[in-house]
C-alpha cells in the first residue's frame, strides 16, 4: 500500500524530520551537518530521510520555506490591503527572519534563502494584488509583485548594512509613499 504525501502519518515524520533540522542547525554549520545526524535525531533510516526530501538541500530550502511562511504568517496577508501597515509587518517579518537565520551562521546559502524570501514575497503580494486589482490584467499584476518582492527584499539587505540606525518599521516607512503612489496607479 502506498501512503499518500497527505497522510498523516506521513506529515508527522516529515515534521519530525524539519524539527530535527532545525535542532541540529542550532548547534551546527549546516555544512557540518549530514544525513546520518538528521537520521539518529528523528530516530529514523535514510530510506524514510529519502522518501521525504531529496537531499539536504532540499531539506533545507522546505525547512527555510516553512519558516519563512510562519514568520510572514502569511493567512494575514491573504485578506489584506496592499497598504502602509502590511508593508511595515511584512518588511518587519522578512528582517526578523534573516536576523534568525544569521544566528545559526548559514553562510554559502545566501542566494538559496535570498530566492526563498523573493519567491515567498510574490506570491503574497501577488494575492494581495489581486484582491485589490480584480479587473486588471493579470501579467502586470505578477510583473508588479516580482518587482515588489525584489524590492523589498534588496531594502531588507540595505537596512541590514545599517540596521543600528532606525527600526526596520521606520526605515520601510520612508519609502512607503513612493511605492504606493505606484501600486494606485495600476
Amino acid at each position: 500500500m502506498t501512503e499518500s504525501k497527505t497522510d498523516p502519518r506521513v506529515l508527522r515524520t516529515r515534521k519530525l524530520i524539519m524539527d530535527s533540522f532545525i535542532e541540529l542547525s542550532g548547534k551546527k554549520e549546516f555544512k557540518d551537518i549530514t544525513i546520518k545526524d538528521i537520521t539518529t535525531e528523528a530516530m529514523i533510516n535514510r530510506a524514510t530521510f529519502y522518501y521525504h526530501f531529496e537531499d539536504i538541500y532540499d531539506l533545507l530550502e522546505k525547512v527555510l520555506s516553512v519558516v519563512l511562511l510562519v514568520n510572514l504568517n502569511s493567512d494575514l496577508y491573504q485578506n489584506d490591503e496592499l497598504n502602509e501597515e502590511a508593508f511595515v509587518r511584512i518588511f518587519e517579518a522578512i528582517t526578523n527572519f534573516q536576523k534568525s537565520l544569521s544566528s545559526r551562521c548559514h553562510r554559502g546559502y545566501e542566494d538559496t534563502i535570498a530566492r526563498i524570501i523573493r519567491e515567498q514575497l510574490q506570491i503574497i503580494f501577488h494575492k494581495m494584488l489581486l484582491k485589490q486589482h480584480k479587473t486588471e490584467e493579470e501579467e502586470a499584476l505578477k510583473l508588479t509583485a516580482v518587482l515588489l518582492s525584489w524590492g523589498i527584499y534588496g531594502a531588507s539587505v540595505e537596512w541590514r548594512r545599517d540596521s543600528h540606525k532606525i527600526s526596520p518599521g521606520e526605515f520601510i516607512k520612508l519609502a512607503i509613499p513612493y511605492i504606493r503612489t505606484g501600486i494606485d496607479r495600476i
